[in-house]
């Protein structure tokens, strides 16, 4: 599974729970992945683009 894959699953499980313990684990780890997806957008820019 992509992390993009994995954010919109994560969407999915926090637009359903109602527990507010899980809504807050599920944020956690929404934050999570949106960071990583954030490193490897960066990783994937910089080795297309050259250096200026």
């Amino acid at each position: 599974m992509t992390t993009y894959d994995h954010i919109q699953e994560l969407r999915g499980e926090l637009a359903a729970s109602v527990d507010p313990a899980e809504r807050a684990t599920i944020e956690a780890e929404l934050m999570a992945a949106r960071a990583k997806l954030a490193e490897e957008e960066a990783a994937l820019d910089a080795a297309i683009e050259p250096p200026r």
